[in-house]
């Protein structure tokens, strides 16, 4: 007899929204200056990758759901977590984001490679660079959050948390 029952759904730690609304908002508010400019379908793709580096199944859930949403292929979103291995599926602008993305989501060497700075600063004007690296940036803080604070994944629904 094989058990075919999920494992129980874990509750959340604590609500940021509801205990700290200031930093909510503020994170909010960064997402949104952060997201202007950019290409949706490129932003997704960056907060995938993020988030499945750091491992962020709130996000995770969200992002992927955004991305079919708008439009993005399984087949892509699948495949990002092997992306230098199917580096055909993405245009050489995507795999400079998705390379940035890792540089400055693992921070362990302490730097990001000037090679993969300039990658994506031959492929991207400088504002939206700058407007990128917010991006990055931003999706890390609510994986963070996602992560310490136990969101659980599985109930949202696209365009839920309108930003």
């Amino acid at each position: 007899m094989t058990d075919t029952q999920n494992a129980h759904e874990h509750t959340p730690r604590l609500q940021m929204a509801k205990v700290a609304p200031e930093v909510y908002k503020a994170v909010v508010a960064l997402e949104i200056a952060s997201n202007k400019g950019l290409d949706p379908a490129l932003v997704e793709l960056v907060k995938i990758r993020a988030s499945q580096i750091n491992h962020c199944a709130f996000c995770l859930d969200m992002h992927t759901k955004d991305a079919v949403a708008a439009g993005e292929s399984i087949e892509r979103i699948v495949l990002l977590a092997a992306w230098e291995e199917s580096r055909h599926f993405y245009t050489e602008k995507e795999l400079a984001a998705i390379e940035l993305t890792e540089a400055v989501t693992v921070l362990t060497d302490g730097f990001v490679p000037d090679e993969v700075y300039e990658k994506a600063a031959k492929h991207f004007e400088e504002r939206e660079l700058a407007q990128l690296i917010a991006v990055i940036a931003t999706i890390n803080v609510w994986n963070r959050i996602g992560v310490t604070t136990r969101l659980v994944p599985g109930h949202y629904t696209p365009g839920m948390y309108k930003v």
